[in-house]
């Protein structure tokens, strides 16, 4: 019986597999444009433009960046990365995430660890560096949950942890269109790499 494909050919002409990804496929342009076109929230959020993955990843690594401030470069570019996988996968909402149960896990897994090779960062990163960039994540979703996607403060503190003010200090949520988005997550990658 014929296997099913399992690769997806990308814009730059590399042709990504997706059961068993390889650094040498993998360039950040392909990534950048996924992402921006990539909707948080499965779109549910205000304004002219979706929120993107790529948008929320800039977010984070700024976030990342007020929590770890002597943290070395490499880890800020973990935290721009920490969704890369998303631009082939898709981005799913926690509760459809459970319900496709470990295999989602193991497929994100797969695609971080060579997107991380790809750009000399370790396949796994250090526990404390995770959980760094989880709680930037987590402070991200706050905003997000409570800028653009309906929340209130108590309701999105109940899910996401009420962050502390000086952490989201002069930070706001504004819509881009992808074109945008796309540029300067890719510049931000070049010049993170560019200070490894």
């Amino acid at each position: 019986m014929k296997q099913p494909r399992a690769w997806q050919r990308m814009l730059s002409g590399r042709r990504l597999d997706l059961l068993d990804p390889t650094p040498v496929d993998i360039e950040i342009e392909d990534i950048a444009h996924g992402l921006a076109f990539v909707a948080r929230w499965n779109g549910q959020t205000r304004g002219d433009h979706a929120y993107s993955v790529a948008e929320h990843s800039l977010l984070v690594e700024t976030l990342f960046t007020r929590i770890a401030p002597e943290a070395p470069v490499k880890w800020r570019l973990a935290a721009l990365l920490h969704d890369a996988p998303e631009y082939v996968i898709g981005d799913m909402i926690s509760p459809v995430k459970a319900a496709v149960g470990p295999g989602y896990g193991a497929l994100d897994d797969r695609l971080t660890a060579a997107i991380h090779l790809r750009f000399g960062l370790p396949a796994t990163i250090p526990a404390t560096i995770k959980k760094q960039i989880k709680r930037a994540d987590k402070i991200s979703a706050w905003l997000e949950a409570t800028q653009i996607a309906g929340f209130a403060e108590a309701e999105a503190s109940k899910f996401f942890g009420r962050p502390d003010p000086a952490m989201i200090e002069g930070l706001a949520i504004i819509l881009r269109p992808p074109v945008q988005v796309r540029a300067d997550f890719t510049a931000r990658h070049h010049a993170l790499l560019a200070r490894i």
